[in-house]
């Protein structure tokens, strides 16, 4: 398994469970803050053989680079019966051209997703892993449509859900540790917005960033902002530390810690995707502050799509009835599946490796 960021470590938890010792992981270093790679790695399943880079802190065509060479030498040192990679990272694609390079199956956990964006990066990743891999593993129907629609083979693809679900569950504090992380923070359940900003189109656009932060600093609620690091140093290069002082800012919080902030909001505001789905199985909204979204299924019921200037409003309408919109979502499924993806990865992958040609040894 080949990874470099947080989310791909949260999300590869349940299939380094499932696999355990015959599993190796491969973290490129892609995010290099150690605060944020710490918290999650201390959680995570021990895996067969563990083999860690620093490749972050560069462009992202040297870190490409970088990456792709790492993985080619660890592939080449120790064989693979196939290489696993998740979602649409940097990591993500040098693992799979790594794997090509090398002749090994390539399995694209979280395939399929389109943002019909070209101009975001991680659209790029996606197509190009998706095209190359040997087993498309998609967590919805809409998203084996995409791949369909693409020309991707359909004996290519696998159904399975998302391994968010089976994550989230393990790492959600039970009734007492999530009253304790409210209490830690002075919060109480439905009294607050948790907000998370970190993509480029807001952080790195000055105008986008500003209006963002004056946005949410005028909601009548408290806001709890978790500052990632890439956000902070903009708002430090931007000279916009006073446009903090109206938010609770903390720092970047643990997995489980954060999914309990999530959960007693009235509200999450968010530029990430993987939140856009952790709402969905913790039945909270969610506006989401982008330009696109790869994960439309959860439009028009779990979140809506705005634009920076137009949080504020969408907020407030999620306000209007807190009570009455946690019952509604409370009732409405993940798109994402159950507890059974992993295993269901785990089945499709076995049947890939049964028909896969015999490798040379390394």
């Amino acid at each position: 398994m080949v990874c470099g960021t947080r989310p791909e470590l949260i999300k590869l938890a349940p299939l380094l469970r499932h696999f355990g010792q015959d599993a190796a992981l491969v973290y490129t270093g892609q995010h290099y803050d150690r605060s944020m790679y710490s918290q999650i790695l201390d959680d995570l399943p021990e895996p067969g053989r563990f083999h860690e880079f620093a490749v972050g802190g560069v462009g992202r065509g040297a870190q490409l680079s970088q990456a792709i060479h790492v993985v080619d030498e660890v592939l080449r040192a120790y064989g693979a019966g196939a290489v696993l990679v998740q979602g649409d990272t940097t990591s993500a694609l040098a693992g799979a051209l790594a794997s090509n390079a090398n002749g090994v199956p390539l399995v694209h956990v979280e395939a399929g997703l389109r943002s019909h964006d070209r101009a975001m990066p991680e659209e790029h990743n996606r197509v190009m892993i998706d095209h190359i891999a040997d087993l498309c593993c998609v967590p919805t129907e809409l998203n084996r449509r995409n791949l369909l629609a693409e020309g991707v083979a359909g004996e290519r693809i696998a159904v399975t859900g998302n391994t968010v679900v089976e994550a989230l569950d393990a790492a959600l504090p039970d009734s007492d540790g999530q009253q304790a992380v409210l209490d830690r923070h002075g919060l109480a359940v439905d009294g607050y917005v948790v907000a998370t900003i970190h993509r480029p189109e807001n952080v790195d656009d000055r105008v986008n960033l500003e209006t963002v932060l004056r946005e949410l600093a005028r909601l009548p609620l408290p806001v709890v902002l978790p500052l990632h690091p890439r956000t902070a140093k903009r708002v430090a290069e931007f000279g916009f530390e006073h446009l903090l002082t109206g938010l609770s800012v903390v720092e970047p919080q643990s997995y489980p810690a954060f999914l309990a902030l999530a959960r007693g909001a009235a509200v999450v505001v968010s530029d990430s995707g993987g939140i856009q789905e952790e709402v969905s199985v913790l039945k909270r909204p969610v506006v989401i502050v982008r330009r696109s979204t790869e994960r439309p299924e959860i439009e028009g019921t779990f979140g809506t799509l705005v634009t920076p200037d137009r949080l504020h409003a969408e907020v407030l309408n999620w306000l209007h009835d807190i009570p009455g919109h946690r019952t509604r979502l409370a009732s409405i499924p993940s798109p994402y599946g159950d507890n059974s993806t992993s295993k269901l990865i785990a089945v499709a992958v076995e049947r890939l490796l049964s028909h896969a040609p015999a490798l040379a040894a390394p």
